[in-house]
């Protein structure tokens, strides 16, 4: 039912294939326990990541309104934004980007190096705010702005997490439940970083139709599970809506909270070993506020026992560019 509701809506189909599910074959023999990882850090835009899946339903939005202008927010090394930024290069639209600081720094390098470098070179306009507290209500002044000096602009939520942006990952769902047809496998457990909802709720709401025996396990990068549940449950209801039906049955929200701590954008100990250890087996890159948090949280996973029997999916978002925003958290 899902797949029929999903082709009603138009997408700009920017990713062109399937992302790779490839097991991590060294990681998996230092553990003992297979490990696989559906590769959405390779999507073909702005050196990738899962923005870009969300991006093909919004920007399709954007275009069929007329808009000449995308806007959106997010931390100075938002992934988000980059991609949002390099879209909009891409399909000849301006982009006006409202940027936070959200760990107080002032080193240069997570000012001016990594994603932030990048919008630059996309041309993107930036504005830096005190916080995105009130988000939804800086962007829609940001908008009335815009317009009144003549642009037609586009809003695009943080971390492109609305019920459209969530259809990339509903497709994604559909796309990884073949995949893992194909493999012949029965896989214990899907793994990602669970933070503006669109990527985890998607995601969920597919294979709860699609594998409704397969966990999807969302690991906080900034949030308790008190907190977080509400956004990714409401998030799904919403996206749910949108394509005219409801929750399956078996949907199911799990999170797992103990692994974003201090707070969202800084890594800990724990983070910083997940992405020096898959690094040197694997020469994968993960990054310090969202992949390296996720895996963290998977590996201590299976150190806990807290797998069932059969291997494990990692969904790679992306973030690498973040990395040279951090060089001092790796010294």
């Amino acid at each position: 039912m899902i797949k029929q509701q999903l082709d009603r809506f138009n997408r700009l189909d920017l990713l062109g294939h399937a992302t790779a599910l490839e097991k991590l074959e060294r990681l998996s023999a230092w553990l003992g326990r297979d490990v696989y990882v559906k590769r959405d850090d390779t999507t073909p835009l702005a050196m990738g990541g899962n923005k870009l899946r969300k991006l093909e339903y919004l920007a399709a939005d954007a275009l069929a309104q007329g808009a000449d202008t995308l806007i959106t927010a997010g931390a100075l090394q938002s992934n988000h934004v980059r991609q949002t930024a390099a879209l909009a290069a891409k399909l000849g639209l301006g982009c006006v980007a409202l940027l936070e600081n959200p760990i107080g720094t002032d080193d240069a390098n997570y000012l001016g190096n990594g994603n932030r470098l990048l919008l630059d070179l996309f041309d993107a306009k930036v504005e830096l705010v005190d916080n995105l507290d009130n988000a939804d209500e800086q962007l829609q002044a940001l908008a009335a702005r815009l317009r009144s000096n003549g642009k037609k602009p586009y809003l695009v939520p943080i971390g492109g997490s609305n019920a459209l942006g969530a259809l990339g990952y509903v497709r994604a769902g559909l796309e990884l439940a073949q995949q893992i047809e194909d493999s012949g496998l029965t896989f214990a457990a899907v793994v990602l970083a669970s933070g503006s909802a669109g990527t985890h709720s998607g995601l969920a709401l597919a294979l709860s139709e699609a594998l409704p025996e397969l966990p999807v396990i969302g690991v906080t990068v900034s949030r308790s599970d008190e907190a977080q549940r509400p956004k990714v449950e409401g998030l799904a209801e919403r996206t749910a809506e949108l394509l005219g039906m409801r929750l399956p049955e078996h949907f199911k929200i799990e999170l797992w909270d103990e692994y974003f701590a201090p707070r969202y954008g800084e890594p800990n100990a724990g983070t910083l070993a997940a992405i020096k250890l898959v690094a040197s087996q694997e020469g994968l890159l993960l990054d310090p506020v969202y992949t390296g948090k996720a895996m963290a949280g998977l590996l201590d996973g299976i150190g806990r026992q807290r797998f069932d029997d059969g291997p494990i999916i990692f969904l790679h978002t992306g973030g690498a560019p973040a990395l040279f925003a951090y060089p001092g958290a790796f010294a």
